[in-house]
């Protein structure tokens, strides 16, 4: 099985969030890609590399990033031998390719023929998140159907439902639909689901088919890797494997949440996210 870690975004609200900050205790934190920002004992992207490694559950780790912080991410990889830096070309927000085409970057260029975790650069979770568990049963559930995939989900509050996208399950936990930012009126159901994904190797070629699909549409309208997934329910089986919650390290509040969390309660780092 590969990792995909998509770290070619900008941070534009967190570099925003970090200018306009007045204490200037947050000045170390410019310029710094999301991804590498530090979250306790290490950046944020380490987390996940430790515990993909030490878990054995993937034998290749590939990161993309953008040419604007593609050598901070190639000196940080420095320390891990499984991991591979891929660089998107880009240097600007504005001429972004979106993550769904850097996955399928990620699968041409590296030619994946694999089961593939995807994982937003920007995303940490709760304790309770367990990678064993979550791909067993991953393979639970290929055992039964090779097309099966399998995606995480949380319940959000009322008032959260329009940030997210939000999943409406069945009762084997099947998704059937997905709603992106309803209003809480819109949908009875409050199942978030961050960006972390568990594609089958048959899943893969549906990424040329949704971005030729899409070649004319808004950068909206294939950015987001949940346009993807939205698409992907039709067409393949997803289900969900349910967890408490997450980080979302979107600006300057949900970065120093988090840091706190790492620093204030975690219980267990030595086994954190395995």
């Amino acid at each position: 099985m590969k990792a995909v870690i998509l770290a070619a975004g900008y941070g534009t609200r967190l570099q925003r969030d970090v200018e306009n900050e007045t204490t200037g205790n947050f000045r170390h934190l410019g310029g710094i890609a999301k991804p590498l920002l530090p979250i306790g004992p290490c950046a944020l992207i380490s987390h996940w590399v430790l515990a993909l490694t030490k878990t054995g559950c993937v034998d290749t780790i590939y990161v993309v990033t953008n040419d604007l912080y593609h050598e901070e991410f190639q000196q940080w990889a420095q320390e891990f031998q499984n991991v591979k830096i891929l660089n998107d070309g880009t240097r600007r927000n504005e001429d972004r390719h979106g993550a769904v085409a850097c996955l399928q970057l990620t699968v041409k260029l590296c030619a994946v023929d694999d089961n593939l975790l995807v994982i937003g650069g920007d995303t940490l979770f709760k304790e309770d998140f367990s990678l064993r568990k979550f791909t067993a049963h991953f393979f639970d559930l290929q055992n039964k159907n090779k097309e099966s995939n399998l995606v995480l989900s949380y319940q959000c509050k009322d008032e959260e439902t329009s940030k997210y996208g939000i999943l409406e399950l069945d009762e084997d936990l099947k998704v059937q639909s997905m709603k992106e930012k309803p209003l809480s009126s819109d949908t009875d159901s409050r199942n978030a689901c961050p960006c972390f994904y568990l594609f089958s190797r048959t899943t893969l070629p549906f990424l040329d088919t949704f971005l030729d699909e899409k070649k004319n549409a808004s950068i909206e309208e294939r950015d987001a890797p949940g346009t993807f997934l939205s698409w992907l329910i039709l067409r393949r089986p997803v289900y969900v494997h349910m967890i408490s919650g997450r980080f979302d390290v979107g600006n300057l509040p949900s970065y120093i949440e988090c840091d706190k969390y790492f620093k204030d309660q975690l219980q267990n780092p030595t086994v954190y996210l395995m």
